[in-house]
């Protein structure tokens, strides 16, 4: 095994989708697929004789579930773990609880014979694997991995032009512009319980596939006194309100006269991610101007950094995750590196910024 590889142990009852996770990942050179088991104590039986740096772990098999071993894996040798599950509207509450349990991501199980299908979520499976690997589940992970991707990267130039900086003068309302990915889902959690119902409206970028984030637009809304839900093209965005990009489609911020509302719509990926976070801060640059603010949180690679700084240009003010309570310091770290930040702040400060923000308007 060439040294520095992420060793990653597949379990699935499959055993169609544990030959085709391992095909996708082995394309990877920085990925080895060191096993593969199809229940829970095959797995556990395997990890006794090797730990792999990374699991994925299907949701639904025989004799254990996969959150409940999910959580005993957690509670005896926490391993970062990727939940891999079928796209179905049941199954994403029950993977909302894996992320409660620990879990560092999702990924939908690849559709064998669709070629296009395939071949993008291929390259997400292999993102989210090397993100997970950096991922702190217990303690800092010390190796720091550069993603390789033999798929274009592109920029938000793909889905609309840069934007006219000074264009929008400073007005009363302000929206605040979040994004996200590896560790997101409980760090969001996080600022939203902490906000008044009364906070200024929010639009989020969170990577995840589609139909899972509906069922974590309808958890927080649960939880957090502001409003939460996944946002439908032409939504406002409203004083308690808070708007999730749906998973596969990119969410743009407008302005319609005195008020903001949100575009939802199809494009190619961007910075490999569709939602993309820099598609929704160059946006807001574009159509908010010094009315907006931009938070970055924890997530691997790059995604948001070229549209912070764009907003940052137009006068946005932008706010950046620490390093210390990030689960990947990836993305603010980039838009700290790309100059678009002006405070760099723990997770436990990001809901105190907002609304020092919002009183200081």
């Amino acid at each position: 095994m060439a040294a520095g590889k992420i060793k990653v142990l597949i379990i699935d009852d499959s055993a169609s989708v544990r030959q085709t996770l391992s095909s996708v990942l082995s394309a990877d050179p920085d990925i080895e697929v060191m096993g593969v088991a199809n229940d829970p104590f095959m797995a556990a039986r395997k990890i006794r004789e090797e730990i792999p740096d990374v699991i994925t772990l299907d949701v639904e098999m025989p004799q254990m579930d996969g959150i409940t071993f999910l959580r005993k894996l957690m509670a005896q040798h926490p391993i970062p773990v990727v939940m891999c599950s079928s796209l179905t509207e049941s199954g994403s509450e029950t993977l909302m609880q894996a992320l409660e349990a620990g879990a560092v991501d999702i990924i939908l199980k690849p559709k064998i014979g669709a070629a296009d299908h395939l071949a993008e979520a291929a390259d997400r499976i292999r993102t989210v694997v090397k993100s997970a690997a950096n991922a702190r589940v217990s303690k800092h992970r010390a190796t720091r991995l550069t993603e390789r991707n033999s798929t274009a990267k592109l920029t938000a130039d793909a889905v609309l032009p840069p934007p006219r900086i000074g264009a929008m003068a400073k007005t009363t309302e302000m929206v605040v512009c979040v994004g996200a990915s590896t560790g997101g889902t409980e760090a969001l959690r996080e600022l939203l319980e902490a906000l008044p119902a009364n906070s200024p409206g929010m639009v989020i970028v969170q990577h995840m596939p589609e139909k899972f984030t509906a069922a974590f637009a309808k958890r927080l809304n649960g939880l957090c006194e502001v409003e939460v839900k996944e946002a439908v093209d032409g939504d406002p965005v409203l004083r308690g309100h808070v708007l999730i990009a749906p998973g596969d489609k990119h969410m743009l911020l407008e302005r319609k006269g005195a008020r903001y509302e949100v575009s939802v719509r199809e494009g190619p990926l961007v910075s490999r991610h569709r939602p993309s976070v820099d598609v929704l801060f160059r946006s807001a640059a574009r159509s908010a101007g010094a009315n907006a603010m931009g938070v970055i949180m924890t997530g691997m690679g790059d995604d948001g950094a070229r549209g912070m700084n764009e907003m940052h240009q137009a006068g946005a003010y932008t706010v950046a995750q620490d390093e210390a309570s990030s689960v990947v310091f990836g993305m603010p770290k980039e838009a700290i590196a790309h100059g678009g930040v002006d405070k760099v702040v723990s997770l436990d400060q990001i809901a105190r910024e907002i609304l020092a923000a919002d009183r200081r308007r």
